[in-house]
């Protein structure tokens, strides 16, 4: 399980943990500082009227006023605490990055000269916040690496759990991909050399603990474009609010045998009843939640293990139609592996197996590995290794002879045998007075054909011609489970590009079993990036994953571009996430958050606008029916008095904020489908319900206002 899975606050009662709120309050208090509420106007405009309404209390107090100024105040604190609830998970996470973030001594080579052998050179131990970006550190068994950067020379086995939160140790080595490392882990084993790649402050770890702080969020195009949205609505209302003043002086004057009342006065409307107007009709339920929906989509990522640099790279995961996955390592498992023998014509299949075990119990590859578990598990022969056979003289694989085996003196029949690339085996059999047989060459043709890589097994008796024994097939296994993953995301409406360097034909083998869409063979990362641009140019959203240096580019282009933990740290820079797990296939998961933070904001959004019917069928009849008695039919909800009828309103406006929360955190749950069902569901279960829950709510709240002495 992630270390970041495991810090998020457990709450004994959800997410309305009367803790939870406790918790939040001191921070919720210090948002009300009008410097931090500008910035949502909607809850800014609410701050105005409730400090507008205590004013006024003082100055004329009753029951109406106070009640009234208490919970629009309730109002806004309950907006803060939503947005703190929200910040506060993600500081929790960030305290338990702290504990791997400690100031380690670093020790620092003293020349720039990497040619090193062993661990007596020369260094100079400073403070890990000292160290600058190209220094050369050196780093030994049980020590903390002090930055983030590159292994360049040197292997060691490393701890990252810390970070990760993954207890299985992973090997860090000079060269290739696997080279980056990260200030915070420990070497276990073996000594590195690490040249420093991020400047003080800004390490890896250094960036976790600010993005899950949120301190680094901003707000998306999709939030902004919102924000005018409610921003627009609210001054609308403001306008169509102030207009009422005059018109409800006029509408005294005209109908002089109107009673008075207590929210239409011989002023007109009531500076308390005009607060509380603009109040229930401005969408302040989306506006107190906004922030909140987003800082959580962030959250429901990190306790993925997934670190987005953005919000907006949130947003573009929910409208990503394009996905590029690297063959090696994300749709296979990165080593070929042994899938069937064929024995030539004459030869057994257990005979063939056998010799393939054999000849491959000194081949250390993964390649070797695999054929001896094959060998057990297909043909069941019982496992051996090296040592129990003392007569044996060993031939351990090389580059240069590509191919492995083992020589038997001390038998009945003394015998060799060999196994590796076909032409170097064919060459060998030749050596030994052996022809090969006709069929090798169609085996060899058939494995290459369906895109495997093919292996000849040979053996060469004691005055016996060399023979070809047959072929191993081996092949880039898929991993279990693609075929349905890859539907799950044509479900969300994504097609799958399949990225490899290998061959059309092999390309062509792997990507129909693994089920891809398409398939971009023989790939440089010019063609990969090539790619991209032509679907974005068709006015597609792309999404890539990848590890290495050469992924970087195409990282850079994507909308969004997922790193690997295991990567360069130019993988891991030019992306816009990182997943800590360097799970390829999670991007499944990264869609579907990105596409619930889309559908919740506007769930939110539908329910926040629709709730406004029912407060203005509540409020508007309250103002107005005394002097226009046929107002009194839009009355549905038949409240006690007007008063009433405000404070209910007032009220259910505060409340709905709290009962939200949850939803706003946990997200509405996403179903892939196509966007008319997603609109349909949307517009029914929150359109409608935002409608019909405010008529039911406002008038339970009613019927317990009209008990309050003063108010009926």
């Amino acid at each position: 399980m992630s270390n970041l899975a495991t810090v998020a606050p457990k709450t004994r009662n959800g997410l309305l943990d009367p803790a939870q709120w406790i918790k939040s309050a001191p921070e919720a208090l210090r948002k009300l500082d009008p410097r931090l509420m500008w910035r949502n106007p909607v809850m800014f405009i609410v701050e105005i009227g409730a400090v507008f309404t205590t004013l006024l209390a003082i100055v004329d107090p009753s029951v109406f006023a106070w009640l009234i100024t208490v919970w629009l105040w309730l109002t806004v604190l309950f907006a803060n605490a939503a947005e703190a609830i929200a910040e506060g998970r993600g500081k929790a996470q960030a305290d338990s990055l702290r504990k791997a973030k400690t100031d380690t001594p670093a020790y620092k080579l003293k020349t720039q000269n990497t040619d090193i052998a062993s661990l007596d050179v020369d260094v100079l131990e400073v403070a890990a916040p000292d160290l600058k970006r190209g220094d050369l550190v050196l780093v030994k068994a049980g020590q903390i690496i002090p930055g983030d950067g590159d292994v360049v020379t040197g292997i060691a086995s490393v701890d990252e759990s810390a970070i990760t939160g993954e207890s299985a140790p992973v090997i860090r080595e000079s060269g290739g991909d696997r080279c980056a490392v990260m200030g915070g882990t420990k070497v276990l084993s073996d000594w590195v050399v690490v040249e420093i790649t991020a400047e003080p402050g800004k390490s890896f770890l250094d960036r976790m603990i600010a993005l899950v702080e949120g301190s680094e969020r901003r707000k998306t195009p999709n939030e902004i474009a919102l924000n005018i949205l409610l921003s627009a609505m609210t001054i609308i209302f403001l306008l169509a609010v102030v207009t009422m003043q005059p018109v409800a002086i006029y509408s005294k004057e005209y109908m002089a045998a109107a009673p008075d009342t207590a929210v239409l006065d011989g002023d007109g409307v009531t500076g308390i009843v005009m607060v509380s107007l603009l109040v229930c009709l401005i969408p302040t339920t989306i506006g107190a939640l906004l922030s909140a929906i987003g800082i959580a989509g962030m959250d429901r990522l990190v306790q993925r293990n997934v670190l987005a640099m953005s919000g907006r790279a949130v947003e573009a995961a929910g409208d990503v139609n394009v996905l590029l996955l690297d063959k090696t390592g994300t749709i296979t498992y990165g080593n070929r592996r042994a899938s069937s023998f064929l024995p030539v014509p004459g030869v057994a299949g257990q005979r063939l197996a056998d010799a393939a075990q054999l000849s491959s119990l000194a081949d250390e590859t993964p390649e070797g590995r695999s054929i001896v578990v094959y060998a057990k598990e297909g043909y069941g022969l019982r496992e051996r290794h090296t040592g129990e056979l003392s007569h044996a003289d060993w031939v351990e694989f090389t580059a240069q002879t590509r191919m492995s085996g083992v020589d038997l003196a001390e038998t009945e029949v003394p015998h060799r045998i060999r196994k590796g690339a076909a032409g170097s085996v064919i060459e060998w059999v030749k050596r030994h007075d052996g022809s090969p047989n006709p069929r090798v060459d169609d085996l060899v043709d058939q494995v290459s054909r369906e895109g495997g890589t093919p292996l000849v097994v040979a053996e060469h008796r004691e005055g016996s011609p060399a023979e070809v024994l047959g072929v191993i097939y081996l092949k880039d296994v898929v991993k279990e489970g693609m075929a349905e993953r890859f539907e799950r995301l044509r479900a969300m409406g994504i097609s799958t590009v399949m990225v490899t360097g290998d061959n059309p034909r092999t390309a062509a083998a792997i990507a129909g079993e693994a089920g891809v869409d398409d398939f971009l063979a023989e790939a440089t990362p010019e063609d990969k990036l090539e790619r991209i641009k032509s679907e974005q140019d068709a006015g597609r959203m792309v999404a890539m994953t990848g590890d290495g240096t050469n992924d970087a580019p195409a990282l850079a282009a994507a909308d969004v571009g997922v790193a690997m933990n295991t990567g360069t740290s130019a993988a891991k820079e030019a992306g816009n996430m990182v997943d800590l797990d360097s799970d390829p296939t999670k991007l499944i998961e990264i869609v579907a958050i990105g596409k619930q933070l889309l559908m919740t904001r506007g769930a939110l959004t539908t329910f926040s606008i629709a709730n406004d019917i029912a407060k203005y069928f509540a409020i508007i009849p309250a103002i107005f029916a005394a002097v226009y008695p046929g107002l009194d039919a839009l009355n549905v909800m038949r409240l006690a008095s007007p008063e009433s009828a405000i404070i209910s309103a007032v009220v259910f406006n505060a409340i709905i904020i709290i009962a939200l929360v949850p939803l706003a955190l946990k997200g509405v749950a996403y179903k892939p489908g196509s966007a008319s069902s997603l609109l349909r569901r949307n517009l029914l279960v929150y359109g409608l319900g935002g409608i019909i829950t405010p008529f039911i709510g406002i008038k339970l709240i009613d019927l317990l206002v009209a008990l309050i002495p003063g108010i009926a």
